[in-house]
């Protein structure tokens, strides 16, 4: 079994099965040494909970990638999420472009900058010219769709045709990107589904929309989908046992309402791995 070494770059909130609380288990779940660079603290996440705390932690990244490059310290595959600022993106340029950077060392974005057609609070313009730099730049991308369409220019819309996604990601493709992975696509009524890309050949994998939001839910897919692509799965199969780990543990999480701040990923990990383990 491949034993490969991840960081992955994104904030912590504390309570709120997100981003890091949730990219740890998962890819540790997968098999993979997981490492982490927090680019933020915060003691919920923003999506619902009210009085939030936040602690930047910018300043620290410079001092940690000096250790790890004196401790000659690499990775097989950086995975970034959320990102605080145009900074923090120039940082993590520098980081995948530094010493801790093998010769074979993939990058994978998750460009989280906005949904359901915006962007997220205290992002703009800026902002997606820079993470456009960081996400031309990567192996992978998992966009979701509102993202998509802010990286290519497009209008969004809230059900798309196949052929409209098809050619976003060929866009996204030409930059030099090797694979897109866009997840929140609707093309019909009552289904939702993930679209991959990979400039050879390309699928979408629909499934029953579930009604109900969930934070987290594309931190789930997208550390999911990172770690079975590190366990040697291609993209392809990676993003089917990826959709099919996020939406049941949505469906699991559905008969709890009081469970509303995210899902209940925890309890089917078991099953995230038995998927990896199968030839």
């Amino acid at each position: 079994m491949p034993y490969k070494r991840v960081l992955t770059i994104q904030d912590i909130s504390c309570v709120g099965q997100c981003s890091l609380t949730v990219a740890l288990p998962i890819l540790s779940a997968s098999g993979n040494e997981t490492c982490i660079l927090p680019s933020a603290v915060l003691s919920t996440h923003t999506g619902g909970f009210k009085g939030w705390t936040f602690r930047d932690l910018t300043d620290d990244f410079l001092k940690i990638k000096e250790h790890w490059l004196k401790e000659n310290i690499d990775f097989d595959a950086f995975y970034t999420g959320y990102l605080g600022s145009v900074h923090q993106i120039d940082l993590v340029l520098d980081l995948f472009s530094s010493g801790l950077k093998k010769k074979d060392s993939i990058l994978v974005v998750d460009p989280a900058m906005g949904d359901y057609g915006k962007l997220y609070s205290g992002f703009d313009a800026a902002y997606v010219d820079k993470m456009k730099k960081l996400v031309f730049g990567a192996d992978i991308v998992i966009p979701n769709f509102t993202e998509v369409c802010l990286l290519t220019g497009k209008q969004y819309q809230e059900i798309h045709d196949i052929n409209d996604v098809r050619e976003c990601a060929k866009e996204i493709i030409s930059k030099g990107v090797k694979t897109v992975v866009i997840t929140g696509v609707s093309c019909e009524k009552g289904s939702m589904g993930v679209y991959v890309n990979n400039n050879e050949k390309d699928f979408y994998y629909p499934h029953q929309e579930l009604n109900r939001k969930c934070s987290g839910t594309g931190d789930i897919f997208a550390s999911a989908f990172v770690g079975a692509v590190l366990r040697g799965k291609d993209v392809f199969n990676a993003a089917l046992i990826a959709e099919n780990f996020t939406f049941n543990v949505i469906k699991y999480t559905l008969e709890n309402p009081a469970h509303w701040y995210g899902v209940k990923f925890e309890p089917m990990l078991k099953d995230y791995i038995a998927e990896l383990e199968k030839v």
